[in-house]
């Protein structure tokens, strides 16, 4: 007997705006506390176990050969910072952390600062956020998420005692900024309902949460604050930060009651970050057109902009992404056709140089380097085909030593029994977009392999050619697996990212369709084994890209996807609503509203023949609010011509990143591969 889908009834709802009239039939199901909403959530998920009943050996299967590769019982690399040294580490069979730390010396006995394990217990979703330890080492805030959409609430730990309190200070971001009288911290809240960071609050240990005082409120709704403490230790910073705008405030740390300074005022187009060192700022920034980002540097006692200083000028062909500042040595984070550099300087201009790295598909990054008088640089390197590794580079000397590579426990694996590559796709207006490739050696290029193509695509944000063990299972039994790096993220610089946004938005969309028919072309897949993934933006990029393209891709999942896009963006409750206007637009103006709705993925579906689709989502999802893949999934199987599978998951418990734990993690990521393989392996 044939399994029948879940069918969403239809309420029209009338959403007119610009005198266009959309007609939203499954609007309805933006009330999470309808018990009709949850009843049909349910029958999506009992019709996601049923069709996929035929797969639980192999999800089984794919979960322990994961699991397997993970050195259960590991840690990670110390680092020294206010007198310890700070590790975190997992125990075999369990899914959490255990935060640690050693006084003096690596050889001094362990002290267990927490062990979520145990605090977990009695919770199906536990995550802590901003570990902050006092400058005294006595004391650590932390805050905690039992729901998954990342509202977190403060305790305090006093290390002497053990003893825990609960701040009784609720919606925070979850971390703090010590003052240097350990008694004084800086806190960042959210709005209730857009869940935006819009206050920072100033509290005094020993006193009730209710005399906490407001030192700064950000009233633009298309910005969000924070709070952090300088690398120095000399100064809390206030951040107020939109898609074009910075603007910062600073502190003495050891004058908390004194008022914030303003560093400098904000101005649209003008972005900016600071760091501290001596008698100046740093600043990273894009003022004076430096569209790649320059730095520049000001006196501590004149911080607007007329004093603004280059130290680093702009280069048009590189993306000054970072810097880390120490006592006797600045080091910069580039990326230079596509690829990360590390160049490191000394302050006294004696030397100059950059890190010695090869290869087209690594990721190279500095580390956790809060420690400022020394010479050591921690970095981490990873590749394709390499697992992630940590560096200690002594600047002085040039000489380096491997502190840790990730352990993979798979005896079939070595890096070089895969290849690795980069290809360049033409996109529609002849611009050439890059393409980060791994397969295990031997495949051949017949058009008979089965390929899953990533991408994101939006906010700037890269997505580096990273090493991934669990990618493994799919290589393994055959996968190509490649990157598409996309207009919208910054692979390529600034002006990448400025070419996949706003009214340009399509480009990140019709590229991943470049990549695809390149890689088609090229005989590394075919239309009948292509697959595509993208989450959140990515699944947005995913569920444009079925429209458009549908008949290139045998299967597509679309992870936490942001698809309705002009309701999302018309309606100003939402989280993250008003602080992305300048990602896609604002839609009150006409010629936004338009785009928009040319490329939403839920407005665009169509009676056409669409992929296999594999939707997931999180019911407490606090970026993609559940609603969305819940109605574009109703949507697409009404209109839908074919008899491919439309199958959608929703995670009851968790939020946007999924479940907490990391072997719950893996078991969501098993479904997803499973799904894949079943798809695939049919037409081998």
């Amino acid at each position: 007997m044939k399994s029948i889908p879940p069918v969403a009834k239809k309420i029209s709802t009338k959403l007119e705006k610009h005198k266009d009239v959309r007609i939203d039939d499954y609007y309805w199901l933006n009330d999470r506390e309808n018990p009709e909403v949850i009843s049909y959530l349910e029958k999506e998920n009992a019709y996601y176990e049923e069709m996929t009943a035929h797969t639980k050996t192999l999800q089984q299967q794919l979960f322990e050969e994961m699991k397997g590769r993970i050195k259960e019982d590991d840690a990670s690399v110390p680092y020294f910072l206010n007198g310890y040294w700070y590790y975190v580490r997992f125990e075999e069979g369990k899914g959490y952390p255990i935060y640690c730390r050693k006084k003096e010396t690596l050889e001094a006995s362990e002290i267990i600062l927490f062990d979520i394990n145990k605090m977990a217990e009695a919770y199906e979703y536990y995550k802590i956020s901003g570990i902050s330890i006092s400058p005294d080492n006595k004391k650590a805030i932390f805050g905690v998420d039992t729901v998954g959409r990342r509202q977190y609430e403060l305790y305090i730990k006093n290390l002497e005692t053990n003893e825990v309190e609960n701040l009784g200070i609720k919606n925070t971001t979850g971390g703090v900024a010590w003052a240097n009288d350990n008694k004084t911290f800086f806190y960042t809240q959210k709005n209730e309902v857009t869940l935006r960071s819009d206050k920072i609050y100033k509290h005094t240990l020993g006193k009730e949460a209710a005399t906490a005082q407001l030192v700064y409120h950000e009233t633009d709704d298309t910005f969000n604050t924070f709070v952090y403490k300088s690398k120095s230790r000399a100064y809390i910073i206030i951040g107020a930060g939109s898609t074009m705008s910075d603007e910062y405030r600073f502190l003495d740390a050891n004058t908390p009651a004194a008022e914030f300074t303003l560093f400098q005022e904000r101005k649209r187009g003008v972005e900016y970050g600071i760091s501290h060192y001596d008698k100046h700022f740093y600043i990273l920034t894009n003022k004076d057109g430096a569209t790649n980002f320059k730095l520049m540097k000001t006196p501590v006692e004149n911080t607007s902009a007329e004093n603004w200083q280059d130290v680093l000028p702009h280069i048009e062909e590189v993306l000054l992404e970072d810097i880390d500042i120490f006592k006797e040595y600045l080091v910069v984070t580039e990326r230079y056709q596509g690829l990360s550099r590390i160049r490191i300087m000394r302050w006294d201009e004696t030397e100059d140089y950059y890190l010695p790295l090869s290869g087209e598909t690594y990721t190279v990054h500095t580390g956790n380097n809060p420690d400022f008088d020394t010479s050591i640089l921690r970095y981490a390197y990873n590749a394709l085909n390499t697992p992630a590794s940590v560096f200690d580079f002594d600047m002085k000397s040039k000489t380096q030593r491997l502190k840790k590579q990730q352990q993979v426990l798979d005896a079939n694996f070595a890096p070089e029994n895969y290849e690795t590559e980069r290809l360049w796709a033409t996109a529609e207006d002849g611009v050439k977009i890059p393409i980060s490739l791994i397969y295990k050696k031997g495949i051949k290029r017949d058009g008979n392999n089965p390929l899953l193509q990533y991408a994101y695509g939006s906010y700037g944000h890269t997505t580096e050619p990273s090493f991934s063990s669990t990618r493994l299972s799919l290589l393994d039994r055959g996968f190509v697996y490649a990157i598409a790096h996309v207009r919208g993220g910054e692979y390529l610089g600034r002006k990448w990212y400025e070419t996949g946004k706003m009214l340009s938005k399509k480009n990140t969309f019709t590229d991943f369709i470049s990549v695809s028919k390149h890689l088609i072309a090229q005989e590394y897949t075919s239309a009948k084994l292509l697959c595509a993934y993208g989450g959140s933006a990515g699944g947005l990029l995913i569920g444009a890209v079925a429209n458009l393209a549908p008949d290139l891709y045998k299967g597509m999942i679309a992870a936490v996807p942001f698809v309705d896009v002009v309701t999302t963006m018309l309606d100003d409750s939402i989280p993250l609503t008003t602080g992305e206007y300048d990602e896609w637009g604002n839609p009150n103006d006409k010629e936004y509203y338009h785009y928009i709705k040319s490329y939403s993925p839920y407005d665009n579906v169509k009676k056409q023949n669409y992929p296999n689709i594999l939707v997931t989502t999180g019911f407490h999802d606090s970026q993609v609010q559940y609603w969305e893949p819940a109605k574009w999934v109703a949507k697409l199987r009404d209109y839908k011509i074919d008899n491919n599978k439309v199958l959608f998951q929703i995670n009851m418990n968790a939020g946007h990143s999924g479940a907490s734990g990391r072997f719950e993690a893996l078991k969501e990521l098993a479904q997803d591969y499973a799904f894949l393989l079943d798809l695939t392996e049919k037409n081998q």
